[in-house]
C-alpha cells in the first residue's frame, strides 16, 4: 500500500519531534542540576528580553526588587488558582513562603542555559504545531492521529506554563512530580500517534498474553521508578538548601529512605527487565523490530544503572544527573514503543519464531 506525501510528512516530522522531546529533557536535566531555573526571572522574555544580557552592567540598578516583585505577583495569581481548585493549604504555604522574598544573583552561565532550554521549548512546541496539522492527513483512515497530535499541542502549552511555575514557586514538590509526569505523557502521545501511522492497515499479531502483561508490568515500575526518582531529587534539593550548598558528599546520607526506596525500585526494573527480555527472544526472531527495541531498552537500564552509582558515590555530579534523566526517559520511551508494536508491528513482514 502506497503511503502518500502528505503522510509520510507527518511521520517525518512526528519522528523529528519525538527526538526533540529527548533534547528537551535532557536540556531540562541540565537546568535542574545545575540550578539553573532562576536564570531568567521572567517568562516568556529573559530580564525583559528577547536576547538576555551577558553581564549584570546590562541591567537596571534594581532589577532585583522589579523581578521579586514580579514573581510575588505571579505566586499570588497561582495561590488564587489553586484556592478555586480546593488546595487552599497549599495555597497558603506559596504566601507565606518568605524564601521567595531573597532576589536571586545575575549569573551569565545560569541566565543562557536557562534561555536556550527555553529556546529547544519552543522548537518543540513549533514541531508539535506542524505534526497537528500535517496530523489532518489521517482524518479519514484514522480520527484518532489527529486528535491526539492536538491534545498533545495543548498538553505542551500547559508543561510550559507549568514550568514557570515550578521555578517561580521554588520547585513545589508536587509540581516537579507532575512537570516530569507530563513530560512523559507528551512523549507516550508522540511515540503513539507515529506508530498508529505507521501501523494503519496492518494486522494485529498473535502474541502470548503473559508478553503483553509483562510489557505493560514494566512499563508501569518504569514510571513509578522515575516518579521516585523526582522525590529524591526534591529531598536532595531540600538537603542542600538546609546545608547551604556545602558538605556535597553528605547529600544522599541525609536524604532518608525516600533514596533506598528509589534503589530498591531499580533492582525490580532491572529483573522484570530480564523476564521481557526472555520472552521477547522466545517470541521474535533476531532482527525482529521487537527485538531490536528491546535490546536497545536493555543497553539504556545497563547505562542508567551506571549513572545512578555515579550519582551515588561520586556526590551528585551534575552531569550525571542530567544522563540519568535523559536515560530514564529513555527507557519509557523504547518500554512504550515495545508495548505497542505487541500489537501490531510498525515493521512490515514482521518475522516471528
Amino acid at each position: 500500500m502506497m503511503t502518500s506525501a502528505s503522510k509520510i510528512r507527518f511521520q517525518k516530522t512526528n519522528l523529528i519531534a519525538i527526538v526533540f522531546i529527548f533534547v528537551v529533557i535532557l536540556a531540562g536535566g541540565i537546568v535542574r542540576s545545575t540550578g539553573s531555573g532562576m536564570g531568567c526571572p521572567d517568562w516568556p522574555k529573559c530580564f525583559g528580553r528577547y536576547i538576555p544580557p551577558i553581564s549584570v552592567s546590562q541591567l537596571p540598578k534594581d532589577y532585583k526588587q522589579k523581578y521579586v516583585a514580579e514573581r510575588v505577583e505571579k505566586n499570588q495569581r497561582f495561590a488564587k488558582t489553586l484556592d478555586i481548585f480546593g488546595f487552599g493549604d497549599l495555597a497558603r504555604r506559596i504566601r507565606e513562603d518568605k524564601s521567595i522574598l531573597i532576589p536571586e544573583e545575575f549569573n551569565a552561565a545560569n541566565t543562557w542555559t536557562e534561555f536556550i532550554n527555553r529556546l529547544l521549548g519552543e522548537v518543540l512546541g513549533l514541531l508539535l504545531l506542524l505534526t497537528a496539522i500535517f496530523s489532518f492527513s489521517y482524518r479519514r483512515e484514522n480520527k484518532l492521529i489527529p486528535f491526539l497530535s492536538i491534545v498533545n499541542l495543548l498538553l505542551v502549552g500547559f508543561q510550559a506554563w507549568l514550568g514557570s511555575i515550578v521555578v517561580s514557586t521554588n520547585l513545589v514538590s508536587w509540581i516537579v512530580t507532575v512537570h516530569m509526569v507530563l513530560a512523559l505523557g507528551i512523549l507516550a502521545l508522540s511515540i503513539g500517534t507515529y506508530h498508529l501511522a505507521k501501523v494503519y492497515g496492518r494486522h494485529k499479531l498473535n502474541i502470548s498474553p503473559i508478553t503483553h502483561v509483562v510489557a505493560v508490568f514494566a512499563l508501569i515500575i518504569s514510571i513509578l521508578q522515575i516518579v521516585f526518582g523526582t522525590e529524591v531529587r526534591e529531598k536532595i534539593d531540600a538537603v542542600a538548601s538546609h546545608l547551604q550548598g556545602g558538605y556535597r558528599e553528605d547529600w544522599i546520607g541525609n536524604a532518608g529512605a525516600i533514596f533506598m526506596q528509589h534503589r530498591d525500585i531499580a533492582i525490580l526494573v532491572l529483573l522484570i527487565n530480564i523476564v521481557l527480555y526472555a520472552l521477547i527472544r522466545s517470541g521474535f526472531s533476531r532482527h525482529s523490530l521487537q527485538q531490536q527495541v528491546m535490546s536497545f531498552t536493555f543497553l539504556m537500564i545497563m547505562l542508567q544503572i551506571v549513572t545512578g552509582i555515579l550519582l551515588s558515590y561520586w556526590s551528585l555530579p551534575p552531569a550525571a544527573q542530567a544522563v540519568h534523566i535523559l536515560l530514564a526517559s529513555l527507557v519509557f520511551g523504547a518500554q512504550f514503543y515495545l508495548m505497542l508494536n505487541l500489537y501490531q508491528s510498525a515493521r512490515a513482514g514482521e518475522v516471528r519464531r
